[in-house]
Formats: C-alpha cells, structure tokens, sequence
C-alpha cells in the first residue's frame, strides 16, 4: 500500500502563516513542489508502480527530479526499477540506493520489503548528475567522473547531493576535496547499507545502477538547502584545549593528562550519566574556534575508540591537534531525542519560508535500535514540519556539513530541507 504527500510552494504577496507547513496555494508555473509516497509492496516492480501513481497525483505535473530507496529485499531488482522509474516519472534525473531501513513522511520500515519515493517540479533549477569512482595513480587517488559542466566555478548557493557505496568508495577523500577546493558548498547524503558483502548495494542513477563508486547531483537555482545535522550528543564537563597530542590520540588536555581530565569529570557526574561515559563515551571538537561559547552543535563528535590508562591519553575515531578545543559528550536515546526536536524547532524559526520537501539520512545505528518508539527520527520531522514530502534510508554513514565543512558522521540524523528562494 503507497502514502503520498505533496508540498508546493510560491511567493505569495502576503505574509506567510507558519502554523500548519501544508500547501501554501494552487501551483504556478514558478512553484517549486515536492511529492512523496512510500510502499510496502513485497514485489519491487509493483512498489514502484505503486508509489510513482500516487507521487505523480500528489504532484500534479512531471517531475525533474526522484529519488528511490529501495530496502534489501529489492536490491536484485534495481535494474528494472532504475530502468522504469525513468519511463514512468519521464526524468533520467534519478538517484537512489539500496538502504537496510526505509524513510518515508513520518515513517519508517525495518526489517520489512520497502520503497521510497520522492519526486520534486523546480523549475529554473538545473541539475548535473554524475558518478563518481576512485583511479588509483601513481601520484595518489584521483576522483574520476566529474562532468565537464562542473569544470568551472559553481554557482553561490548550489550543493551536492550524494550517495555511496561503502566497501568501494573512500567519502572523507570526496569530502575533503570538496572543503578545499568548493569550501562552503554543503555536501549532503549518505552510504548505502544493509549489504553484507561488497557488491550486494546498489546505487542508482538514471536508468543505470553500480555496485561501486558514488551518484550523486549537483543543484543549481533557485533552491535554498537548510540542513540539520544532529548527532545525537549532548555535552559534559567544560571544553578543554587540546595542550599536546599525536595523530588521533589526546595526550593532554589543559595541561593534564586527558584521563585525569575525564576523571574529575566523572566525579562530579550522577550515576546515570557515569554509566553513560562508561559505554558511550565521545568527544567533540569545535569546528570554529572563532566563537566566544561553545554550545551543542559547534562540535564534530567522534568516537572515543581507546583508553591508556597508564599514560593517561585517549584515542578517538579522528586526526586531532594541539591547540584545538575539545569537549566530552555521551550519547543515548533522550540525548538524541532532545537534540533532534532541538535542531528542528530551530530550523523551523529560521526558515524564510515553509520547505516544500526533504530528504533523511538517518544512521542504522539508529531506528528501534536507539529509540523505544518506532519512526523516531520521521515522526520527529513530521511534528515539526507537519506532512512534509520526506524521503530516505538508513546509512552506513551520513554525510552533512557542520560549521561549513562536510564531514561523514555516525549515529547522526542529517536532513535535507529545500525551500524557494525569496
């Protein structure tokens, strides 16, 4: 059975009225607009079918662009569905991939055949799709399949959507391309999951799909993209300055030994919160140090993957450096609770103008295997949005911009919300 739902959305001469995020009037031919249905249908084909019939009504006109996400339980079937999607929709402007769990407007499928469809009409934006697969060079890698279109500089205001496979495609090499050669253009997406073995995802482009490499677009136009990267932390303690380390491992931290550090934190902690830093213990580095207060959401958060308790250092899932500025942070479901309904209601405040639709990438780790109640992270959307056209899956890793450089994350909800220019 499919569920669809529609959002368009044009600059009206009035003042706009936040309080229901539902159509904002009849479709002009400068409307940008989403549509969104999901289907649990057990047949791939059939799924499509019925999810395009019931987005293409929502829409009420073609589409210029889709996504589908499809559960493993469809991967074999991607070739029919890239290949018919394009017939059916009447865009080769497709992307997808294969996901462990499936997103749709306020829900989400796990452990169950699922496709997710999403459709948006912006016209005036142009779109450049590509696929992108690491050469191996004497001199290094080389990221190869950029479009020609994409040689020159890029518009202020355009970014990237991506989607890749894990077991082939090296995302922190694309995204630290991207910081120093496009800073401040947002990269947004995630990689496929629920494979077991290399070659079992599928990414979709077009009427194409590939086992390796990464799809994504570029957008261009008259769109506005507002992320949400909600890692799912809360902060404990007081930052540190990082006063010496190596690599990936904190020696000290304010002088002392990061242990030390931590155990006087520890101290002053409710049992609660100690068992917490004894299971899900990570640390936050400040993206910009320019700031005078560091608060949630100023900071990377990264796993702690090791403690020396001789020589008092700790080692976390990233580079770090002396000088940086760092804090403690632990994660559970009411730290991520609180965080997402945060970073949305705020999203909500700052946005000009409704969004007309969205597209999640939420971390496996996440779903029932963090929250007691099913479609957390959806529902969570769809309270702060109302029925917003939402789409998207499960990664095995989310990309997103924190500050203004993109980084890959983990446990992480990042959401992509469009909205017209004003």
């Amino acid at each position: 059975m499919a569920f669809a739902i529609a959002a368009d959305y044009h600059t009206p001469s009035l003042s706009l009225d936040f309080s229901g995020y539902s159509s904002m009037g009849s479709v002009t031919s400068t409307a940008l607009a989403c549509a969104a249905a999901l289907s649990t249908h057990p047949q791939a084909v059939d799924a499509l079918r019925e999810a395009a019939a019931a987005a293409l009504a929502s829409l009420e006109g073609p589409p210029d662009l889709a996504f589908i996400f499809l559960s493993p339980q469809h991967a074999q079937d991607a070739d029919r569905v890239a290949s018919e999607g394009c017939q059916s929709l009447g865009t080769q402007n497709i992307l997808g991939c294969t996901g462990e769990a499936i997103v749709g407007t306020g829900r989400e499928v796990e452990e169950e055949p699922a496709l997710s469809l999403w459709l948006a009409r912006w016209p005036g934006v142009r779109l450049t799709p590509l696929h992108l697969e690491l050469e191996r060079t004497p001199e290094g890698g080389v990221l190869e399949g950029w479009p020609d279109e994409l040689a020159g500089d890029w518009p202020a205001g355009s970014f990237l959507l991506a989607l890749g496979e894990p077991f082939s495609f090296p995302v922190d090499f694309l995204l630290e391309r991207m910081n120093e050669d496009r800073p401040g253009v947002p990269v947004v997406g995630g990689m496929a999951s629920g494979a077991a073995q290399p070659g079992d995802s599928r990414l979709i482009l077009g009427p194409h799909t590939y086992a390796e490499g990464a799809v994504g677009l570029h957008v261009a136009g008259p769109v506005r993209l507002r992320t949400v990267v909600s890692q799912g932390c809360r902060p404990i303690g007081r930052p540190f300055i990082v006063t010496k380390a190596e690599r990936n491992v904190i020696l000290e931290l304010g002088g002392k030994p990061a242990l030390v550090q931590l155990r006087e934190i520890f101290d002053t902690l409710p049992t609660s919160e100690q068992r917490l830093v004894q299971r899900a213990l990570h640390v936050g580095r400040v993206v910009s140090e320019y700031q005078e207060r560091f608060e949630q959401g100023d900071f990377l958060v990264r796993n702690v993957v090791g403690i020396d308790a001789g020589s008092g250092a700790i080692a976390i899932g990233d580079y770090i450096r002396t000088g940086q500025t760092v804090q403690f942070h632990i994660r559970d479901h009411e730290a991520a609770d609180a965080e997402l309904k945060q970073m949305l209601a705020a999203a909500r405040q700052e946005s000009v103008a409704p969004p007309v639709g969205g597209l999640l990438f939420t971390c496996n780790g996440r779903g029932r295997r963090m929250f007691r109640e099913p479609d957390h992270d959806a529902a969570a959307i769809a309270r702060a949005f109302g029925p917003l056209p939402l789409a998207g899956f499960f990664a095995q890793g989310e990309l997103g911009p924190v500050g203004r450089h993109n980084f890959i994350h983990g446990f992480t909800a990042s959401l992509a919300l469009f909205e017209s220019e004003a």
